[in-house]
């Protein structure tokens, strides 16, 4: 992280905050207030930054922390705009909780920097995403596909409809979650008869750190898109691994089970990139988990209603450009003329819309 006044604070240029603060950090940006300028100053990085989540004075620190490091002393009193993009906000009402909760914490964390708060915007995280499309638009479709998945329409730069971000118990259709928690059913499925053999199974328990004597040994079996076993298999799912008789399967489920119950459910998103890595090496249960995130991101899109060739402002990870669902969404949108557009994250979105505040 870096601070460029720091080499002339007597630089007299009017400055503007950006921020992104979602579930895992928060992300500043110092920028030039100049929009012809387009510099940008210095970033940081503080603590998590979900303002529904995040108790506020948690929250408030984490701000601090973030803002502290990326506006020098000497400087802060230069700002003139800033604007926080905030996982569980919105621009879209004043006193929606999460917004309130928001502003309360950024209002302090200022105050107590000596920054004046005089155009504090506060929006979701979503809404600074879709902002930091080029041109800063203001009307369109926004999509994340990270450790969740929630699409919206953007009007006046304000989200009017959600679809899904329901969280890990209700939604989250084919996010990093969904991705994870389907690699872990698919290797109990795989143990207990059910489901197909995949190398999902012994990548999953090796993760979780089970014993090596309780994972699949041997070849994995290949299987047709018809479910058919191929040449090393015997043609029962799940039940003619090499190596992985019954009395394993049964001790790979008993210690797979507790290992997975003792961490947050969200932290299944973490065996997403398996799944990716899987599906990259021809594996079909992990092929058709992408396939079917994939199918669950368009459902997703589309029912929001896009009209043809509308804008859609993708960000997260799943999507960018070494994103495992882009080149399968992609395809699937390409059917209704509808395309992509990724954003890295919303920080620039933030800067640009401190900067249009500043302006009005």
């Amino acid at each position: 992280m870096g601070n460029y006044l720091n080499h002339d604070p007597r630089d007299p240029g009017a400055l503007v905050i950006g921020l992104d603060a979602g579930g895992t950090r928060t992300r500043a940006l110092l920028a030039a207030a100049s929009a012809t300028d387009g510099r940008v100053l210095g970033e940081a990085v503080g603590g998590p930054g979900n303002a529904m989540t995040v108790p506020i004075p948690q929250l408030t620190e984490h701000l601090v922390e973030a803002l502290a490091q990326v506006v020098p002393e000497a400087a802060r009193a230069r700002v003139v705009a800033v604007t926080g993009g905030f996982a569980g906000a919105t621009a879209a009402s004043a006193d929606d909780p999460g917004t309130v909760r928001a502003r309360a914490a950024l209002t302090e964390a200022l105050g107590r920097l000596g920054i004046p708060s005089d155009r504090v915007g506060i929006c979701s995280d979503i809404e600074a995403a879709f902002a930091a499309a080029p041109g800063t638009p203001s009307d369109g479709l926004a999509l994340v596909a990270g450790t969740g998945a929630v699409a919206m329409r953007i009007t006046d730069r304000h989200a009017t409809t959600t679809v899904d971000g329901d969280g890990w118990l209700l939604g989250d259709e084919g996010s990093g979650f969904w991705i994870g928690r389907s690699a872990v059913r698919a290797a109990l499925r795989m143990a207990d008869g059910r489901g197909r053999a995949t190398v999902l199974a012994g990548w999953v328990g090796r993760t979780l750190g089970l014993p090596v004597d309780v994972l699949p040994t041997g070849s994995i079996p290949s299987y047709d898109k018809g479910g058919t076993a191929g040449p090393v298999g015997t043609g029962t799912p799940g039940t003619g691994v090499p190596g992985w008789p019954r009395a394993r399967r049964e001790d790979f489920r008993r210690h797979l089970l507790p290992a997975v119950m003792a961490d947050p459910p969200i932290r299944l998103a973490r065996f997403a990139p398996l799944v990716a890595e899987a599906a990259a090496e021809k594996d079909a249960v992990a092929q058709e988990i992408i396939g079917e995130a994939a199918d669950h991101l368009l459902e997703t899109v589309r029912a929001l209603e896009p009209r043809p060739g509308e804008r859609i402002v993708a960000t997260g990870g799943l999507l960018g450009p070494e994103g495992p669902l882009t080149a399968p969404l992609t395809e699937r949108l390409g059917a209704h003329a509808l395309s992509l557009d990724w954003v890295a994250d919303g920080c620039p979105g933030a800067v640009a819309l401190a900067r249009l505040a500043h302006l009005s």
